[in-house]
C-alpha cells in the first residue's frame, strides 16, 4: 500500500509509543505541551514567543501521534519523562532508516 524504497541503515535505535492510561482531554493536552513545547502569545497576540518542550534538547523523529523514533541513549531518559507525565510507556530496540538517522543526528554537528 504505502511502497516506498527504504534503505536501513546498520544502526539501532529505539521506538517509543506512549498514551494516557485513562484519556482525559486537560491531561493530554499538558502531556503535549510539556513534551513538544508550545506556540504561545500574550496582550492579544502582540507578543510571541515559544515554550520550550522536553523533546527540544532530544533528537528524535516524531512519526505518528504517540509515537517517537530517537537514538538509544535517549530512550531511558524520555521514557522516564514520558511515565512521570501519566503515559503508558512501549519501547522497542528498531533498525534505523536514513530518514530515521538523519533526524536523530545529534543538533550542531
Amino acid at each position: 500500500m504505502y511502497a516506498r524504497n527504504t534503505v536501513i541503515i546498520g544502526m539501532d535505535g529505539v521506538l517509543i509509543a506512549f498514551r494516557l492510561a485513562r484519556y482525559d482531554k486537560n491531561r493530554a493536552s499538558e502531556l503535549v505541551k510539556r513534551l513538544y513545547g508550545q506556540a504561545t502569545s500574550s496582550h492579544g497576540g502582540r507578543y510571541r514567543y515559544r515554550r520550550r518542550g522536553l523533546l527540544d534538547d532530544v533528537p528524535h523523529r516524531r512519526l505518528i501521534r504517540g509515537v517517537l523514533v530517537l537514538r538509544a541513549e535517549d530512550a531511558d531518559r524520555v521514557a522516564g519523562w514520558l511515565r512521570e507525565l501519566g503515559a503508558e510507556v512501549h519501547v522497542r530496540r528498531v533498525e534505523l532508516t536514513e530518514e530515521d538517522l538523519a533526524a536523530t543526528e545529534p543538533r550542531g554537528s
